[in-house]
């Protein structure tokens, strides 16, 4: 059975982004969802563009939700 990845989408920061970590690696700062999902995509998640960034189990948004960059 595979494992599920644990994804952290870090607060805002002062000059714009959000850090994202997958597992605890550093994929890169994201400035929207596009972004997210391309980081979520490289890290060989499938199905990002149908996934529910807001409600999905797979990732912990700290310092707001997908509304806040």
């Amino acid at each position: 059975m595979a494992r599920t990845p644990h994804v952290i989408v870090q607060p805002p920061s002062p000059t714009g982004g959000r850090i994202v970590r997958v597992d605890g690696t550093i994929l890169g700062t994201a400035y929207g969802l596009a972004d997210l999902r391309e980081f979520l995509r490289r890290a060989g998640l499938e199905g990002t563009d149908d996934l529910d960034l807001a409600e999905s189990p797979l990732i912990e948004w700290r310092g707001g939700g997908p509304d806040i960059w």
